[in-house]
């Protein structure tokens, strides 16, 4: 996952939750069959909505490995030849399937920040002959990409990871072009979290600290100049620890997928 946690949340600390998303994520990439707080696998992308045909067609390697909480392809509707960037990029699943959509003739970027992750990919994407597919690495709220490059900005499970959301969202709207999509499967919260989970930074690596109240979320998209046109909840995904099931109880943990607009 490529987060940088560059924050104005003054009580997290943000070289120790930067050190632990590096370490969970980087675990994902080597042992990918190891105990998380979040599911993983094929199984759980077939059941958020995954289609089998495409899977069959991408590594299983970055199958395994896939830890999203949603599916949005329905959603980002790529087209043939279009370019498109994933932010958080992981083994490389997602960049995989949206290579599968744009064709040769479309090109598909991936940004993260882990160095396991990055590598893995680039490697299953030399086995597999994805040619259209480069890696970069990046923190995602800060991209070395030009202004309006991109007709599709995609990310899956990684931005409740980030703690400035409204700097990310500028950053994706300022990299898209006009009319270009924000496609994103994510964790919020139904109310504000408090504190003492807010500012635990396992919780955060966990997918589950760093969730946005969703008004909040849907507001700080919207004031990146980004217009929501679809938000749809994912109750097929499940949190599978005890403290993540607590918190999803509790507070409305869930996860969403969503389209938005460049306008």
């Amino acid at each position: 996952m490529a987060t940088k946690v560059s924050t104005d949340v003054n009580s997290i600390n943000a070289i120790e939750l930067e050190q632990k998303v590096k370490d969970m994520y980087s675990e994902v990439a080597l042992n990918p069959h190891g105990e998380f707080h979040f599911e993983m696998g094929r199984v759980l992308a077939e059941r958020l909505g995954y289609l089998s045909e495409d899977l069959d067609h991408i590594p299983a390697e970055a199958i395994d490995s896939f830890a999203g909480v949603g599916y949005y392809f329905h959603l980002a509707n790529l087209n043939e030849g279009e370019s498109v960037i994933d932010l958080g990029s992981g083994s490389g699943m997602d960049t995989f399937v949206a290579a599968l959509k744009v064709g040769k003739n479309g090109k598909v970027v991936g940004v993260d920040m882990t160095d396991e992750q990055r590598a893995k990919a680039e490697r299953l994407r030399d086995q597999a002959g994805f040619n259209n597919v480069t890696y970069l690495k990046s923190y995602i709220d800060a991209i070395p990409c030009e202004d309006g490059s991109f007709d599709a900005v995609i990310s899956n499970g990684v931005i409740n990871l980030v703690a400035d959301k409204g700097r990310l969202f500028r950053e994706a709207a300022r990299i898209l072009k006009t009319n270009g999509r924000l496609a994103i499967s994510d964790i919020v919260t139904e109310v504000q979290l408090p504190e003492g989970i807010s500012c635990d930074t396992t919780l955060w690596a966990a997918c589950i600290g760093g969730a946005m109240q969703q008004d909040s979320y849907r507001g700080a998209i919207e004031a990146a100049g980004l217009s929501v046109r679809a938000v749809q909840e994912n109750p097929q995904y499940k949190f599978i620890s005890e403290n993540a099931r607590g918190a999803s109880k509790k507070f409305g943990v869930k996860s969403i997928s969503l389209l938005a607009v460049k306008v």
